[in-house]
């Protein structure tokens, strides 16, 4: 007997789903592994652990059990592994930093393979199967595993908790660069254990922005890494990155694309080797430029005896044969773009067909993010999989992979074998979620700003009913303002802000997608560049008009909630609007004032954003913040934050809501001492929702 839909979304059935996380394919494509995550109300913490699944169909097998963080699964060359990043106990040491593990595809216990103290980060096998590549951050100074390991035991038991640096990227999202060191590759013998900084004694190092599998990539031969690092002596998050190579054998390095005004990012071989495809962005241009599919020639008939690669003929200087250790640039006539003609920008990783004819990738489009086919000759990117929102995918020879989900079903794992029809590769979560009635979002369009076209998702309660014959029924609106500013409202479950979840209670929620906001084209998401606030308010009322123009809709039951730009956004419309409008407003990790914003990790954007720094243009700046309009706020909210909030400082949250008490506004704050720019631990989510749901029911005048 099917089960009634008729029981009531709640949050503890939010935290009670499995999460599917990342994918990888065996190298024959017949076999996916994949982490899935659970979450546990009573221990407030999550478990993930290792699932199996046949690209055939048929059911998923647990493969791992004994972690609780078991991710980033990879499999071997020849398929006779996976490998990894665990913390466990094993032969009686617990590990205190994530270590690579390996597991036979039938089954067994899992091997810790490395004891690397500072730990690992991300990892790539090497082709011939016996070697990884990882990412560890380490104290550049020091030489071998066996100096990282006293280091790291000395600083783990210091007694002095200060922060010291002359760093200007020191902290990134919710914590601190560890002081002192940076991210190296290095290279792992799976046989003997041994472990090489591919870095040491360079001033080499990738990335300080969470380095990850997709900042490096190893040759096919095996006897190079490709790898993104920024240039610059002094980092800095807004600085362009540049390409590298690395002979893994001598250390001697090679500069493969650098530009001042272009930023390089991704790096991914091809089959055969001769070719890098990257991502590229023109910075110099416009910091908000997309993201676009780039190559880069190597080797084959060019390649010099020593093995180095030649640049074009007209870079004269970079031809001189480069000091050991030391780099040189490559030509630009090397590379070039592949998507140049394509108005959207393309999210790493990439992954290179079986015949080196085209590159996959995800990107967004229109609320939605699909998996994407470029072929290099036609370079005209066509659909591969269909979002919903595509979150991961995985390709091996005419096996595609991918974990999608949509605004009506959280993550799901699907595999298309050529042009067969996809074949959905496991059922986690169909039993829990049988008794509910989700809705479909559905997608409309109205004239915003400048009466331009603006996408909006509208999500109905369960059991929505209005037209002919049906019962007069008004229903209260609430907004879902997303952040960003250039991001986007997608066709996507979100565990954060869950439509569904809010529609449950008998809101008809609205996403707008305002101008700003990702996967529109360029020219929309720069448009409200230096004028923060002004285009995306007439967007979002607007779409309060054509709301309140639908005759299902109460017109004294209005309500906006945003996070982060979202939250500003909030704040601005506390000031700009007048009282009445809307009953309440919740502002989460909501930024306030872009002077006090300094203080967050991605300072250096802020300028560029707004058309100028505070020292030089205070009145363009307060123009743009909310704060300096605090006088005519008038509307209760409900102000939520989080200390480790390292992109809008907990200050921000703390000052808003310090401004409407001064004021006399009703107003009410949630803050957690340990959660970050979003709110991850289960207990600590149940109580966001409670408050929200509760603090919108306070002024519900129904």
């Amino acid at each position: 007997m099917a089960p009634t839909k008729d029981k009531t979304f709640t949050v503890e059935d939010l935290w009670h789903i499995e999460r599917v996380g990342g994918i990888s394919l065996s190298p024959d494509g017949a076999q996916a592994v994949c982490s899935v995550a659970n979450h546990s109300m009573e221990d407030n913490k999550a478990r993930s652990s290792l699932w199996l699944l046949s690209t055939f169909g048929g059911g998923p097998r647990r493969l791992t059990s004994c972690g609780e963080k078991d991710g980033q699964a990879a499999w071997s060359p020849s398929g006779e592994a996976i490998a990894f990043l665990a913390r466990r106990e094993q032969q009686g040491r617990k590990d205190e930093t994530a270590q690579l593990y390996l597991i036979a595809p039938d089954g067994g216990e899992a091997r810790r393979v490395s004891g690397f103290a500072p730990g690992i980060e991300a990892f790539k096998w090497f082709p011939d199967g016996k070697r990884i590549a990882f990412v560890s951050w380490v104290w550049p100074g020091l030489k071998g595993s066996k100096a990282q390991a006293g280091a790291f035991k000395e600083f783990s038991e210091r007694k002095e908790s200060g922060y010291v640096t002359s760093e200007a990227q020191y902290r990134y999202w919710d914590h601190n660069l560890p002081m002192g060191r940076v991210a190296h590759l290095h290279v792992l013998d799976l046989y003997t254990g041994r472990v090489r900084d591919l870095f040491e004694g360079s001033d080499l190092e990738l990335t300080r922005s969470d380095p990850d599998a997709n900042c490096f990539d190893i040759s096919p031969d095996g006897r190079h890494i490709a790898f993104a690092f920024d240039p610059q002596p002094q980092k800095q998050l807004d600085h362009c990155l540049a390409l590298a190579e690395i002979d893994v054998r001598s250390g001697r390095t090679l500069r493969i694309a650098v530009d001042a005004e272009w930023d390089f990012t991704a790096p991914r071989y091809s089959p055969d080797g001769r070719r890098i495809a990257f991502i590229a962005s023109h910075q110099g241009r416009k910091h908000t430029m997309p993201g676009q599919l780039a190559l880069l020639r190597r080797g084959g008939p060019r390649s010099s005896p020593d093995g180095q690669f030649l640049t074009a003929p007209e870079d004269a200087a970079a031809q001189r044969p480069p000091p050991r250790g030391g780099a040189r640039k490559l030509g630009a006539a090397q590379r070039f773009l592949v998507s140049a003609d394509w108005d959207r920008s393309i999210n790493a990783p990439l992954r290179w067909t079986a015949d080196g004819d085209a590159v996959c990738f995800t990107a967004e489009d229109r609320g939605r993010c699909h998996l994407y086919r470029c072929g290099i000759a036609d370079r005209a990117p066509t659909v591969a999989v269909q979002g919903g929102w595509v979150q991961g995918f995985d390709v091996a020879g005419d096996v595609v992979a991918s974990v999608a989900d949509a605004s009506d079903h959280p993550a799901r794992v699907h595999a298309r074998r050529g042009d067969e029809a996809p074949v959905r590769l496991e059922r986690f979560n169909d039993e829990l979620l049988a008794p509910f009635k989700f809705a479909r979002a559905e997608e409309v369009a109205f004239d915003g700003a400048g009466g331009e076209p603006v996408q909006m998702w509208v999500v109905h309660p369960p059991g929505f009913v209005h037209g002919k014959g049906a019962r007069k029924r008004k229903f209260p609106l609430l907004h879902s303002i997303h952040g960003g500013p250039h991001a986007s409202a997608g066709d996507t479950f979100h565990y954060r802000w869950n439509s569904q979840l809010f529609a449950a209670q008998g809101y008809v929620v609205a996403s707008v997608n305002y101008h700003g906001s990702s996967g529109f084209g360029f020219a929309f998401l720069d448009s409200i560049t230096h004028r923060w606030g002004e285009l995306e308010l007439q967007d979002i009322e607007a779409a309060t008009d054509w709301l309140l123009a639908q005759p299902w809709a109460d017109a004294k039951r209005v309500f906006a909630a945003g996070g982060s730009y979202g939250g500003y956004l909030v704040a601005w419309m506390n000031a700009h609007v007048a009282p009445g409008r809307y009953q309440a407003y919740v502002c989460h990790a909501g930024c306030f004032d872009w002077t006090a914003m300094f203080a967050e990790d991605a300072y250096p954007w802020i300028a560029k954003e707004l058309g100028a720094n505070y020292w030089d243009d205070m009145a363009k700046v307060h123009s743009q913040s909310a704060h300096a309009f605090a006088a005519t706020m008038a509307t209760p909210t409900l102000v939520a934050h989080g200390a480790l909030d390292y992109r809008v400082p907990d200050t921000q949250g703390l000052a808003y809501y310090n401004t409407l008490k001064a004021k006399g506004v009703d107003a009410r704050l949630l803050w957690f001492p340990d959660e970050n720019h979003w709110v991850l631990k289960p207990r600590n989510s149940r109580l966001w929702y409670r408050e929200f749901l509760a603090w919108l029911e306070r002024h519900d005048t129904r």
